[in-house]
């Protein structure tokens, strides 16, 4: 094959004049130089001789440059001729890529001359988008510019559920399903939708500093009329109850604010959901029947429910819920080791429940929950708690922190 660049006369000047002037001269006959070259490129042949040329590693043209103009210039004129050099590698690959682009695009306009029948990806988008868009031998267009919708995509990475957020979500869809509606409310709430309105009294342990985030700035306000940050998502059962009247089913998810120094298994903000009934002859029955279903749905069918007496101010009886453990089956042990999540009880408490107290209906009384008349019940639970057991994590605070590589397993 002849190469078509042997007879051209530019060959690499060694400078003896490392001034900016005289070297800003230079860079621009080498320019122009390699332009009048690509006015030669018509083929592939012709491409792969003009960018050897300029641009092969070992005897290339801007090899040559590197070598006498950089290496061989005195230490104080380094750095200008460094410069120089680097504008030229810049500048030469911008020409031989705009070549390849235009030897592209006149094979592109080539095949289009052709019968129509033998064009490969006939009717796909490359080919009506070229036709289109008027190319020609006269009028080619570099096939950047040209989209080829028949090729597959860029895959982008596919993010997947925060494993907090997809527990959070099949909760909410197990109450869905029984005909609850999704209720939600405002973080930063007052005293009395907080505390007052759910039975708190006003000495409650609760109300304290310890225990709660308060806003600050609020010692001069009534107390009732106190901003913080919510302790649960309870507030939102006053609020729903003063809107709709009774009957009334809603569950309640999101965030809510202790008191607590962060630990494996504490953290000052986490999630809740909750749940409120209201109608007329609800029963404690309706509440067992009800969360032992829920239960079942999310852990399995096989998983027993057990109630065991507590104390809530909010309600009266009250209750916490157990579920066999669902890691060992109830049996309290791992195979030859003792099962940790149940601590070897064969049982795992998940939630907090009981019937509304009527005290709590009095402050909505106006709105249809007159106590005498209506009875409910409510729960409340911990979605990372649950989400912690149902994963195998031993720390809460892995769910905060934002690593990829321990977010990347639950995808």
């Amino acid at each position: 094959m002849t190469n078509l660049f042997a007879d051209m006369a530019y060959t690499v000047p060694k400078p003896t004049d490392y001034s900016t002037e005289a070297l800003e001269r230079a860079f621009t006959e080498c320019v122009s130089a390699c332009l009048t070259d690509r006015d030669s490129v018509h083929n592939d042949a012709d491409l792969k001789a003009f960018r050897d040329r300029w641009m092969a590693r070992k005897n290339g043209i801007l090899a040559q440059f590197n070598d006498l103009w950089l290496k061989e210039a005195p230490k104080e004129a380094k750095r200008i001729a460094g410069f120089w050099v680097n504008a030229l590698k810049a500048r030469i690959s911008e020409i031989v890529e705009s070549a390849k682009e235009s030897v592209a695009a006149r094979q592109f306009a080539g095949t289009l001359s052709g019968d129509d029948h033998a064009i490969p990806g006939r009717n796909q988008g490359w080919y009506a988008h070229g036709y289109q868009a008027g190319v020609t031998i006269d009028n080619p267009i570099f096939i950047s510019e040209v989209v080829d919708i028949s090729l597959p995509g860029v895959r982008r990475p596919i993010g997947a559920e925060h494993p907090v957020m997809r527990t959070w979500r099949e909760i909410v869809a197990v109450f869905e399903k029984l005909g609850y509606s999704v209720a939600e409310g405002p973080v930063v709430e007052t005293d009395y939708y907080n505390f007052e309105a759910l039975n708190f009294p006003p000495n409650h342990p609760a109300r304290d500093t310890q225990d709660t985030l308060f806003i600050a700035g609020q010692q001069s306000k009534p107390q009732r009329e106190r901003l913080l940050l919510r302790t649960h998502t309870s507030p939102v059962q006053i609020r729903t109850m003063e809107k709709m009247r009774p009957p009334l089913r809603i569950v309640i998810p999101g965030t809510v604010h202790r008191n607590d120094p962060p630990d494996a298994s504490h953290s000052p903000m986490f999630h809740q959901i909750e749940g409120l009934a209201v109608d007329t002859n609800i029963t404690f029955g309706d509440l067992k029947g009800t969360l032992d279903h829920a239960m079942k749905a999310l852990f399995g069918s096989s998983v027993k429910t057990h109630f065991r007496p507590s104390f809530f101010p909010f309600t009266e009886p009250s209750a916490e819920l157990y579920v066999t453990c669902f890691i060992c089956g109830g049996s309290g042990r791992r195979g030859a080791e003792p099962c940790r999540p149940c601590k070897q009880t064969g049982w795992i408490e998940v939630l907090g429940c009981g019937m509304v107290d009527p005290n709590v209906f009095e402050f909505v009384k106006d709105n249809g929950y007159d106590p005498r008349k209506v009875s409910g019940f409510a729960f409340g639970m911990g979605v990372d708690r649950l989400a912690l057991l149902k994963y195998g994590v031993d720390d809460i605070q892995l769910f905060f922190q934002g690593d990829v590589r321990f977010l990347q397993q639950f995808g």
